[in-house]
């Protein structure tokens, strides 16, 4: 059995409450992951064509007020 097979087996056998807790544990711990991708992505460049994106079609007048 593998280490996350016995981790699994684990939760299978917690109280709804602390699935809960777990849950919102692993929650914050993959936004955490995600906002540092993000992060990265944006410092190495690779995000500048959404800024070029927003550029041409507010030039071409396509952007609207939210």
């Amino acid at each position: 059995m593998s280490r996350v097979d016995e981790i699994k087996a684990e939760i299978e056998r917690l109280p709804n409450e602390e699935i809960t807790e777990l849950f919102r544990w692993l929650s914050e711990k993959d936004w955490e992951h995600w906002d540092q991708q993000i992060e990265a992505d944006a410092q190495a460049g690779r995000l500048d064509f959404l800024i070029r994106e927003a550029r041409d079609e507010k030039a071409k007048g396509k952007l609207r007020d939210l």
